[in-house]
């Protein structure tokens, strides 16, 4: 068996780990950040995703399947849906939402694709 190279591995710890805040379409950050290992696009693949107390995400579209596990703290999509600490979550390609939290939340997120932003009232 090969020894892992050195360039073939990287480690990050969440709770010690600098997050990269998450900027919205118009170029603002309002309260959510990321820790991603890989060389994919910024949110896509697998990566933490960290919200602050009050944070809402932009209104998307998702391209490909999303799947996340709440590791701590609680999401509420904007159809009243609550996810909570331990919930392990699929949503399909295509499905619209967007989320927010009151108490903030730490999420382990696998996106295949990037997203789609749209108007949080289109069908």
């Amino acid at each position: 068996m090969r020894k892992i190279e050195k360039t073939h591995r990287r480690v990050a710890n969440i709770n010690t780990s600098s997050f990269t805040p998450w900027f919205q379409s118009d170029g603002s950050a309002c309260g959510d950040s990321f820790l991603q290992l890989n060389n994919k696009p910024d949110g896509v693949g697998f990566h933490i995703y960290k919200m602050e107390p009050g944070t809402t995400t932009e209104a998307h579209e998702h391209t490909g399947d999303e799947e996340f596990f709440v590791i701590n703290g609680e999401l509420i999509d904007n159809d009243g849906t609550v996810y909570r600490e331990g919930d392990l979550v699929w949503l399909k390609k295509g499905t619209q939402h967007y989320s927010y939290t009151k108490t903030g939340c730490v999420l382990a997120v696998y996106i295949e694709t990037e997203e789609k932003n749209i108007e949080p009232d289109a069908e």
